[in-house]
């Protein structure tokens, strides 16, 4: 008896059959490993407590929800409203010497920014902190706000104000760009450690405010 070879469309079509049957083995298995996945759990994340709590240790999927839902302030909202109403006053105190000592037109307007838009700031500070219950200072003493980043030390200030014309505007210009550079430091400390949506929302303010007024004071210079 001959043997024929088979055809090429004979080949072709068992090629076709297998490749299906392995191509169903494999969308079979599909599934199975996507629902392992899917039901395995996440990594588990530690939520800081709110002050004088301890922490909790929470799944992803907790931690990701309480996220969306709980903004309550912890303590680096807390100490950053705090200590931004101590440092925006120094600010101020600053900005009151302008008028009887500056040189510069420039300088009187700039001092007259500062102020317009950082006593309007230590209002709603004050506003937040009273509106979660808490008092302005810490108790028991609280932060040593001369240590705060930025601030003027009382003989810079003592300078400041026997200081006259162009010599008065450098050396204000310096110290307050100093003392922004300093609210920034504390505005995106707080962004990264904080929890409260709406202190968030000042830090924001507090930095974008304040590099365009470090931008304008250096060309003052």
């Amino acid at each position: 008896m001959l043997f024929r070879p088979a055809s090429r469309a004979s080949l072709v079509t068992a090629s076709l059959a297998a490749l299906a049957v392995f191509g169903l083995g494999a969308c079979d298995s599909g599934p199975r490993e996507e629902t392992k996945a899917a039901g395995s759990p996440g990594p588990s994340v530690i939520a800081p407590g709110a002050p004088g709590e301890a922490n909790r240790t929470l799944s992803a999927q907790d931690a990701e929800e309480q996220r969306a839902d709980d903004d309550s302030p912890n303590s680096a909202d807390l100490a950053y409203a705090r200590m931004m109403i101590r440092h925006h006053a120094q600010a101020l105190r600053m900005t009151g010497l302008v008028p009887d000592r500056a040189e510069s037109a420039r300088v009187e307007a700039l001092a007259e920014r500062i102020a317009a838009a950082q006593g309007p700031e230590i209002a709603a500070m004050r506003g937040w902190l009273k509106t979660q219950g808490r008092p302005e200072r810490e108790p028991g003493g609280g932060h040593d706000h001369a240590t705060m980043p930025g601030m003027a030390t009382e003989a810079q200030l003592k300078k400041l104000r026997a200081a006259r014309g162009k010599a008065f505007d450098r050396l204000f210009l310096t110290l307050m760009i100093t003392h922004h550079e300093g609210a920034i430091t504390m505005a995106t400390d707080v962004k990264g450690q904080g929890n409260n949506i709406r202190v968030e929302e000042m830090a924001d303010d507090v930095v974008a405010q304040q590099t365009s007024e470090i931008t304008r004071m250096r060309q003052m210079l």
